[in-house]
């Protein structure tokens, strides 16, 4: 997706935005918020976008791509706009009736009538052929 005569590439992305990219037979370097490192545009060069949290607005976080000629000089830019979505598994895990989102016994099971922890029944039928 890089424009003609492109050689190189620069990322930028808000605080809310982990940014890593891996080029072949190079381990991974992760770009800091508001970093003006250049990297080569090689087909085996990876750029990896991720959120650690979920964001606060919708498209509150963006990651911009500079493309670069020989030389240094830009060419080209492109941008996404990135809303994280925080998904949790909430569940009766003391089995009196009350969906928690903390409570205490979520990381364990104990088996029985005095026991603790999520049940989970699982569909593993074919619906359809």
């Amino acid at each position: 997706a890089a424009p003609a005569g492109a050689v190189s590439f620069g990322v930028k992305h808000t605080e809310g935005v982990s940014v890593e990219v891996a080029c072949r037979g190079q381990a991974e370097v992760e770009s800091a918020p508001g970093s003006r490192m250049q990297w080569p545009l090689d087909e085996g060069t990876v750029l990896r976008i991720s959120m650690s949290q979920a964001s606060t607005e919708v498209n509150d976080n963006k990651v911009t791509v500079s493309f670069y000629a020989e030389g240094g000089q830009p060419i080209n830019q492109a941008g996404v706009f990135l809303t994280g979505i925080g998904i949790s598994l909430d569940v009766d895990a003391d089995r009196d009736g009350v969906v928690e989102k903390n409570n205490p016994n979520k990381a364990s099971w104990t088996w029985g009538p005095e026991g603790h922890g999520a049940i989970l029944l699982v569909s593993c039928d074919k619906e359809s052929p």
